[in-house]
């Protein structure tokens, strides 16, 4: 575990701001310039794991091609066989989990208020992910970064893959199973091959657990979790928050369409139908909203 104050590849620990169960993410200063950064680090125990270090430097790998304003802007790799590590921008926000199990009543105001324009901008920024040719295959709250003023990154490219066609498609049909079992579509739990409509699935598993409370479906094993996904319909959101309009709560249901043709062909078409539409009734859309 790296300590504050010490230096690593260059740049100077400052503070933890998360710890996973295969790595740290600190706030660092680069003391040549003083600008600081966000540095993500294998935990010692895992420096040398070779999976660990393979979804490290594909987070990396994938998140350096990116470069859009609701996407974290990865810089810098660095492949150390003993603290391998890579620098993204430092973007000073926490992530919808955290606001969602948090208990001060302030964080559920937050979410109601910004969650059109969150909820836009994590749309904007997979659209372009998937426009440039790759699936997160990983949506879900923890992967989604807000400020105070509603500004959204996408984080955490480690499952990220290439979208296939053609030939290649033979090489990705078969992959591991990654993912995260309550977000993750039935393409994905069959090992099936992946568009950006997976993403689509797992960004309306991920709406639907910000606006209701609670995710579209819940069990007491993954193997039940994966059922429910592949035959399972979702309960309308209105059943379990009365504020949620019936507009939202249809769109919800139609990103969670079991056949990905069934579901909008892309983002781009997400953003449409969310931009006419309002979240909860007590909350009237701005300017800014509409566009």
């Amino acid at each position: 575990m790296a300590d504050i104050n010490e230096q690593i590849g260059g740049y100077k620990i400052r503070t933890l701001l998360q710890t996973g169960q295969k790595s740290q993410v600190f706030e660092v200063v680069e003391p040549t310039s003083g600008r600081h950064f966000a540095m993500k680090i294998l935990l010692p125990e895992h420096a040398s794991n070779s999976a660990s270090r393979r979804e490290l430097f594909n987070d990396a790998d994938v998140g350096i091609k990116m470069r859009h304003e609701n996407v974290i802007n990865i810089l810098k790799t660095n492949k150390s066989k003993d603290a391998p590590f890579f620098i993204m921008e430092y973007f000073p926000a926490g992530s919808l989990r955290t606001r969602l199990m948090s208990r001060n009543p302030a964080d559920k105001e937050y979410l109601r208020l910004n969650a059109k324009k969150i909820f836009k901008q994590a749309a904007t920024g997979l659209a372009y992910m998937n426009a440039s040719g790759f699936v997160h295959a990983d949506v879900k709250p923890d992967n989604i970064l807000a400020n105070a003023v509603g500004q959204t990154k996408i984080i955490d490219f480690a499952l990220a893959q290439p979208i296939a066609v053609g030939f290649f498609q033979k090489l990705f049909a078969k992959g591991p199973l990654g993912g995260t079992a309550t977000f993750m579509p039935p393409e994905q739990i069959m090992r099936k091959i992946l568009d950006g409509r997976a993403d689509i699935y797992s960004f309306g598993a991920t709406i639907y657990e910000i606006a209701c409370g609670r995710p579209p479906f819940r069990a007491a094993s993954k193997q039940e979790l994966y059922q429910k996904h592949v035959i399972e319909k979702p309960g309308t959101p209105v059943m379990y928050n009365a504020d949620i309009t019936d507009e939202f709560g249809n769109l919800t249901l139609k990103l969670l369409s079991k056949k990905k043709e069934d579901r909008p062909a892309n983002f781009h078409e997400v953003l449409i139908e969310l931009k006419k539409i309002r979240v909860f009734k007590s909350v009237h859309d701005t300017d800014e909203d509409m566009m």
